[in-house]
């Protein structure tokens, strides 16, 4: 009788952590941009520890605004937190928010344009000006003169872009404020811009759904959307002056001498990158993370995450299309990571 008093007090004991241990769930929202990869990862995670995720693709825009008004527990982004965001959430959760990048991407031009197909070169500038809806037709000189093999049609082209806060949108228009002053001065860098022509998407998807619809269209997203959807996408001409297709090791390139000049902020940005193999539309990609947090349960559970996703977690992006982390670039992440802390107290 006694042994199986013991034995039901163990098994409730389990029982009851086990289902507390089930019943764990972090709450997050941003970028579509990695969406496809976190996805995967929280699947993954909550097979092996029972940590469910809620994650809201939402676009970079309501992943930081999320954050800074504290209605998540964590948040995603493409387009780093500018000085203002960081203080005014600051402000409003008394705790810094930490950047902790989680892999790399790329962001492709898509295009469906009918007879034209795998091999089409863009240049920035030419990106550029068909976005700043100069260049208005697909057999315009400029664009013949990088394709001199293709059949260009004399066929509108039609713009499409984000219509949300997109932090694939602040690497798209990062990229065309490096390589264009035209579209610098008039258009500039942001999560959302005031796009002078075009058609617009929500998210990702949206935009894919757009390309793959309408005959005539460009537009940009992230690589593994391009893929999914199977849509067409250009190569860029890079710094060097190569036409360069984005493959992850042609993002890893652009990102060599990142960890060399990393701010201790992690915040950086590796578009229009040197090298020769170097694909100029990339970029990184963010968890925001509150360095101080007051649920204990909720941090220990997402500093174990953190952890997972630098290391393990690295092995599922190339088969997703992104890029893995540079191990220089894990090293500083772990080491903010391990700053984080639970009302004041170092996580243990």
């Amino acid at each position: 009788m006694k042994f199986q008093k013991i034995i039901s007090a163990l098994f409730l004991t389990v029982t009851f952590s086990m289902l507390t241990h089930a019943q764990l769930q972090l709450n997050g929202a941003g970028a579509t941009f990695p969406a496809v990869i976190y996805s995967k990862w929280f699947d993954q995670y909550k097979n092996a520890t029972g940590v469910q995720f809620n994650y809201q693709a939402i676009g970079s825009g309501g992943g930081i605004r999320q954050i800074a008004e504290g209605t998540v527990d964590f948040g995603a982004t493409d387009g780093p937190m500018t000085d203002k965001q960081l203080a005014e959430a600051k402000s409003k959760q008394g705790t810094d928010i930490l950047h902790i990048p989680t892999v790399m991407g790329a962001v492709v031009v898509c295009y469906n344009v009918p007879g034209v197909g795998k091999g089409l070169n863009l240049s920035g500038e030419v990106l550029a000006d068909i976005f700043l809806g100069k260049i208005i037709y697909w057999n315009d000189a400029k664009i013949k003169k990088d394709n001199p093999k293709l059949n260009l049609p004399n066929k509108p082209i039609v713009v499409t872009h984000r219509s949300d806060g997109s932090g694939t949108s602040f690497i798209f228009t990062d990229y065309l404020s490096k390589v264009s002053k035209n579209w610098s001065s008039k258009v500039g860098t942001g999560t959302s811009v005031n796009w002078p022509v075009g058609l617009g998407g929500k998210g990702n998807d949206g935009v894919a759904g757009l390309v793959k619809q309408t005959e005539g269209s460009i537009g940009y997203v992230e690589l593994a959307y391009a893929v999914q959807n199977k849509i067409l996408y250009a190569n860029m001409k890079n710094k060097a002056g190569n036409f360069v297709e984005a493959t992850f090791q042609s993002v890893s390139a652009a990102a060599e001498g990142a960890a060399k000049n990393m701010p201790a902020d992690l915040r950086v940005s590796i578009t229009d990158a040197a090298g020769k193999d170097s694909y100029p539309i990339s970029g990184f990609t963010w968890l925001l993370i509150y360095k101080n947090m007051k649920n204990e349960a909720k941090a220990k559970a997402l500093v174990n995450f953190l952890k997972w996703a630098e290391t393990k977690g690295q092995a599922y992006a190339t088969d997703l299309f992104y890029a893995p982390l540079p191990k220089a670039v894990v090293k500083l992440c772990e080491k903010n990571i391990s700053s984080i802390t639970v009302n004041g107290q170092k996580i243990k």
